[in-house]
């Protein structure tokens, strides 16, 4: 049954065209939220499977928060009465954890935004009749503008990884997206006139300045991870998490389990490889979460490091996550679960269920879709509410090599020092490297280079500019080849970075491309009924990573430095000692071939082929020969995705969506006292 979406609102003009718009959307299922202007017409109509509305007016002002809990109307209250303009809002709005679409109106103007991390993105369209209308689901308003498919945005789709802005292009002709960071303002009608304005895109984020040393970003850092976990889970009896033996998910399930739920399920996905380490090291944090064990030293960090909240009387989230770490020992039932390798499917496995859920774009995590659907609905077997993953963790806190082009320009010799010990784990040559990192082209320019021909950069290639140059693959056409190099060329001439400083552009430009790919996690825990939260991709947390000096955020010979002391006290102390990581290389290439009849019968009738994108010819060949050199120097995953994707859209709205099981309701656990 294809095409089934996610939860998704709509922000309607207030008109008689814009009421009848909202007859346009599918039928009702499940249950809804209706906002209405105040002459009573709907202005947004949001259809939530898993999180939750929040909405208050006072006068002619209203605010709508659309996130994963509910947000008290005494908080909702102090946001709202303080703000003159969209600025007072936001100065308020940086204080509430979690990850909100945030609706406005002040003064007559709708302001509606998403998070800066790109999870929550904003999109819209103009309506023939109604004018301007907007949402978070690119293909609700296809819908109902009519809007056909965009051949250029579908080809750049066939690319790995998009840069920015490119990444912003809608699959949808006439549907566009609001930059993360920015907000979208629709104005009111003029007195006296029908017209309305279009809209206007405003910066409500910038980057804060990495200027904090590692102990005070730490503390912050801690604070913004039990915050963001609390407001997802906090209240909720029975949740769950990936355990997958890394620092990321060790952070986070000893984060969970210090919001005190009755029932903790764990879930460990076995390696086929017998060197992985990620079991052994799954299992040592359960040892230590069930006996109660806290890092040597914590009783010093905690005693030092309690911040103060309003009146120098509150402790910071980190430090009250701490003590319930080290009392918590055995009052949360930790139930572990060990998924077999065996029963773990190869990349590229039933391809046909990727049609269960209509994702906003193609993305590249679509042939894992069927390990992921497994992990979730073991995690749904147990009882659980809530699933959080320990996504973003990586973009966060490994710190990527281009980082050292920002540390150069303030202390060289420190650069040039961490930079020789990576250079030398990485096996980059000298001169290489020193002509990298002097490099001063524009990233207008850059951009206009990123595309090439070749196969993707090898490991020992120096990475110190703007981003990763993408490849075009053989199995593309001139046409899809002539669509992608003019994307490339027009998002050049306009392009500005993210930050001008070349490591943190690529930094947060990662971190965006990161939130777009959880989506997909997100859209199949809807289908399964369980809510499926990334607290790492938190505003706060972002925010609190990048205020961290870089010469101590991030170096060659402390993995992920940052998050080991923000969790300090939290995390046991023989945890964070891994510096290792297992990759999964071995089941995407298995996949291939264990999944070889299934891949050729996708490029039969390919509809990437009928719009001249692909040669399904050499497709099928490849298909036939899954160990061809091709295919090692070239990945095919998003070039899958996008097949299945189209095959997907074509049907996507007769299907009704299913109503999953939802959390229960609980009290907000955002604490109003900080607001």
């Amino acid at each position: 049954m294809p095409g089934q979406l996610r939860d998704y609102f709509v922000v309607l003009p207030d008109s008689v065209a814009g009421a009848a718009v909202a007859g346009l959307l599918p039928p009702e299922t499940g249950g809804g939220t209706v906002v209405a202007h105040a002459s009573g017409r709907p202005w947004v109509l949001a259809r939530p499977l898993v999180r939750r509305v929040s909405h208050l007016r006072r006068g002619d002002d209203a605010l709508v928060l659309i996130g994963p809990d509910r947000v008290s109307d005494a908080v909702l209250s102090g946001l709202l009465e303080g703000a003159r303009d969209r600025a007072g809002l936001e100065r308020r709005l940086a204080r509430l954890p979690g990850l909100h679409h945030v609706i406005a109106r002040l003064s007559g103007q709708t302001w509606i935004r998403g998070t800066a991390s790109g999870l929550r993105r904003i999109y819209h369209a103009r309506h023939p009749e109604a004018g301007t209308i907007a949402s978070d689901r690119p293909a609700v308003l296809a819908r109902l503008i009519g809007a056909p498919l965009d051949d250029g945005a579908l080809a750049l789709r066939m690319l790995d990884f998009l840069p920015h802005p490119l990444s912003r292009r809608v699959v949808w002709r006439g549907v566009h997206e609001t930059g993360a960071g920015y907000g979208l303002a629709l104005p009111a009608a003029a007195p006296g006139t029908a017209a309305v304005p279009g809209p206007t895109e405003h910066r409500w984020w910038e980057p804060p300045p990495a200027e904090l040393p590692l102990a005070e970003g730490a503390q912050a850092l801690g604070d913004a991870i039990a915050a963001s976990v609390r407001a997802h889970v906090g209240g909720l009896d029975r949740i769950s998490c990936e355990l997958s033996g890394g620092m990321d998910s060790t952070a986070l399930t000893f984060a969970a389990r210090a919001t005190g739920p009755a029932e903790l399920a764990l879930l460990t996905v076995a390696a086929r490889d017998r060197y992985s380490e990620d079991e052994m090291w799954a299992r040592r944090a359960v040892e230590a979460a069930r006996g109660g064990d806290t890092a040597r030293g914590g009783e010093a960090t905690r005693s030092g490091g309690a911040a103060r909240g309003a009146g120098g009387k509150r402790e910071s989230d980190a430090a009250r996550t701490r003590d319930a770490a080290r009392k918590g020992g055995d009052a949360t039932g930790l139930d572990h679960h060990i998924i077999p390798a065996g029963d773990t499917p190869y990349f590229y496995a039933d391809l046909a269920s990727a049609a269960a859920e209509l994702n906003d774009e193609p993305l590249p995590v679509a042939p894992g879709r069927a390990r992921a659907h497994l992990l979730l609905s073991r995690a749904h077997a147990t009882g659980s509410r809530y699933h959080l993953t320990g996504y973003g963790g990586d973009e966060l806190f490994l710190g990527l090599p281009h980082a050292y082009q920002d540390l150069f320009h303030g202390n060289p010799l420190t650069a040039w020092n961490h930079l020789s010990g990576l250079r030398h784990q990485l096996g980059w040559p000298l001169l290489p490297t020193l002509k990298a990192l002097l490099n001063r082209s524009t990233f207008p320019r850059w951009l206009a280079g990123a595309i090439t021909a070749e196969p993707q950069p090898v490991t020992r290639t120096p990475l110190l500019s703007w981003g990763v140059r993408q490849s075009l693959r053989p199995w593309f056409t001139e046409h899809a080849n002539a669509l992608i190099a003019e994307e490339f060329r027009a998002a050049a001439e306009h392009a500005e970075p993210i930050d001008p400083w070349r490591g943190r552009h690529v930094d947060i430009d990662a971190v965006r491309m990161g939130a777009r790919h959880f989506q997909a996690m997100e859209d199949i825990g809807m289908t399964i009924g369980l809510p499926v939260a990334a607290p790492f991709y938190d505003d706060r947390v972002l925010e609190a990573t990048l205020a961290v000096r870089l010469a101590e955020r991030i170096s060659p010979w402390r993995y992920k430095p940052l998050l080991v002391e923000a969790m300090r006290g939290v995390v046991p102390d023989a945890l964070p000692a891994r510096t290792t990581k297992d990759h999964m290389s071995s089941d995407e290439h298995q996949g291939l071939r264990q999944h070889a009849p299934e891949l050729a019968d996708l490029w039969t009738g390919s509809r990437l082929a009928e719009r001249g994108l692909v040669d399904s010819r050499r497709l099928l060949r490849l298909a036939a020969e899954p160990f061809s050199p091709v295919l090692v120097e070239h990945s095919i995953s998003s070039t899958v995705a996008g097949e299945t994707w189209l095959r997907t859209a074509e049907n996507a709205w007769p299907t009704p969506t299913p109503t999953p099981s939802l959390p229960p309701h609980r009290t907000s656990t955002t604490s109003e006292a900080t607001l």
